[in-house]
């Protein structure tokens, strides 16, 4: 059960580091996109851009309009629902 739904949520770009903590740490997505269904109807819908073998590495994420800055995201902020877009690059940030 839990590697499982630790790989889910890797490929789909985040995933919680310490189960119980509101903070999810942001990774390069496998998908090209996804919608998950959230309580009360709302939705969450992940997308992935410039994807490709040699884009590897997030060059930034943006949280429904916003860009987030540094490399967590809050469960909070994403139980709201709404769009992750993430945009991928060759070279890393630094």
């Amino acid at each position: 059960g839990q590697m499982s739904a630790w790989y889910i949520f890797s490929a789909l770009g985040f995933y919680p580091v310490n189960p119980g903590s509101d903070i999810y740490e942001i990774g390069s997505p496998n998908i090209k996109s996804a919608v998950i269904n959230l309580k009360d109807d709302k939705k969450l819908s992940i997308k992935v851009k410039n994807q490709n073998p040699n884009n590897i590495y997030v060059h930034k994420v943006i949280l429904n309009g916003r860009k987030i800055n540094g490399h967590q995201l809050l469960h909070s902020e994403i139980a709201q629902g709404g769009e992750i877009v993430f945009h991928m690059s060759s070279k890393p940030n630094k």
